[in-house]
């Protein structure tokens, strides 16, 4: 089962969308489709012609939101079967695509490729690359071994023991960071940037309305406009990995 492109999710309280719109939209340089659904709470966000998307904002009508990843392929019900025999579960079937819900409760969404290829660019330094997966330490071997088996990348180690990372081939947009988290909480997930410079980067963001929360060994933890949490990473943003690394 090939993954053909991936899409990145922020999952925004649906009051605050607008403002989530305003902010993504700036830092990735992008601009926004027509929004669907029935309260229109889907929109992708569109970089410049040549290249393809794969950022979509999401209005949620409870809870603070969070991410989540959508996996594209050619057969859906071939990877929702090979999902559920790793041990995730079916949590909704549309015409098309599915949501399901992995062994340790995040939810992702199996969806259909339409011919995308080509990845955006960087943009004033930074590219919205990766997928952090914030997960209780119980279910963290799991968890680890269903992303490795249904998605086939490579796996790596991270810079520090609570993290694995999950490199797609080459041209595919998103990575997914394996958080091991510290203490028994629900699985979460939020999005990470590769910045070349970090505080450049924040200076930007919250010239945007971002807000700085705290700092770690090799990011930065900001909170965007419509109160979601995401991470600028000390990563090259034209290969995602930590400069000594590539």
């Amino acid at each position: 089962m090939s993954i053909r492109w991936t899409y990145v999710f922020a999952d925004r309280p649906a009051a605050h969308l607008a403002s989530a719109q305003a902010f993504w939209t700036a830092i990735t340089g992008t601009f926004l489709s027509a929004p669907r659904g029935e309260d229109d709470e889907f929109v992708t966000l569109l970089p410049a012609s040549g290249v393809d998307a794969c950022v979509k904002l999401q209005g949620v009508w409870s809870g603070p939101g969070g991410a989540h990843l959508d996996l594209c392929v050619e057969d859906v019900p071939g990877l929702v079967k090979r999902a559920r025999e790793l041990g995730a579960e079916t949590v909704t079937e549309h015409d098309g695509w599915a949501v399901l819900r992995s062994p340790a409760g995040q939810l992702w969404c199996a969806a259909p490729w339409h011919g995308e290829s080509v990845r955006p660019p960087v943009v004033a330094g930074s590219r919205l690359d990766q997928v952090s997966l914030d997960i209780p330490p119980s279910a963290y071997e799991a968890e680890t071994a269903f992303w490795a088996e249904l998605t086939g990348w490579e796996l790596l180690t991270g810079a520090l023991p609570e993290f694995r990372v999950l490199r797609p081939p080459a041209g595919l947009p998103v990575r997914i960071l394996l958080q091991r988290l510290d203490a028994e909480q629900p699985a979460a997930a939020h999005l990470d940037l590769a910045c070349a410079d970090i505080p450049a980067t924040r200076a930007r963001h919250e010239e945007l309305g971002a807000v700085h929360v705290a700092d770690g060994r090799h990011w930065t933890v900001m909170r965007d406009p419509a109160g979601g949490v995401y991470c600028l990473t000390g990563r090259d943003p034209e290969t995602g990995g930590l400069p000594s690394r590539g």
